[in-house]
């Protein structure tokens, strides 16, 4: 089998940091699916304005030139623990392909928006799919060493960013506290007291710094490789 990009997601993610690390953590992301020229066809997406949710293959463009590993550390074990990996949802996979489940916005033209998604700006699409409530919504389901909710951390606004971050969109300000908020520090990372971060979120960089359960955000500037802006 030869897959072939159908199409590629622009994002609010301007880079893998930060992204959440799951579909649907942070619903307020955006982003919109463009068809290769290839697939841009009216009759492609007849009826899926129709669905509120849609599947979407991808590929793990960033690493999958890494190849893949037989066991992997979850960021939900605290990334010490090695499980096989397909008993994760690792990006070191044989094929490289990962399965997102997102809100479908609308169809504007030829283009799918999106919002609730986990990909970086450039993240090919192999395919989409229309979710299917009453035969994939599983009420009994078990989820193993990731049945728990992931817990937040408090997002609070420095002084000095505050004039920056009151700029933003309502949108935007949500997508920065909500993907802040689930922590997107590497598991396997020791905590470093004073060390500040930088994100790519929604065309601007993001500098913070987290303390026990706060994530302070000090800085906010335009990014030099950003994501798509709302």
């Amino acid at each position: 089998m030869t897959l072939t990009p159908i199409g590629i997601v622009r994002s609010c993610f301007g880079e893998k940091f930060a992204v959440p690390r799951q579909p649907g953590l942070c619903p307020s992301a955006w982003g919109r699916l463009e068809f290769h020229e290839a697939f841009r066809s009216p009759e492609a997406v007849r009826g899926i304005a129709g669905f509120s949710h849609i599947w979407l293959i991808f590929g793990f463009h960033q690493t999958v030139d890494q190849g893949w590993r037989p066991t992997v550390r979850p960021p939900r074990l605290g990334g010490n623990e090695r499980v096989g990996v397909f008993a994760s949802r690792s990006t070191f996979r044989p094929n490289g392909l990962g399965l997102s489940l997102v809100r479908l916005e609308r169809v504007e033209g030829l283009a799918l928006h999106l919002t609730g998604l986990d990909l970086v700006d450039g993240t090919p699409i192999y395919d989409v799919k229309p979710y299917l409530p009453y035969a994939e919504a599983i009420a009994d389901a078990h989820a193993g060493f990731a049945a728990t909710e992931i817990p937040r951390l408090t997002v609070e606004i420095s002084i000095e960013a505050g004039a920056d971050f009151d700029r933003l969109s309502t949108r935007s300000q949500a997508v920065v506290k909500e993907s802040l908020a689930l922590d997107p520090r590497p598991a396997t990372q020791v905590a470093e007291p004073g060390k500040t971060y930088g994100a790519s979120l929604c065309g601007c960089n993001i500098r913070f710094m987290i303390e026990g359960a706060i994530c302070r955000i000090l800085q906010i500037r335009p990014a030099r490789a950003s994501g798509l802006n709302d």
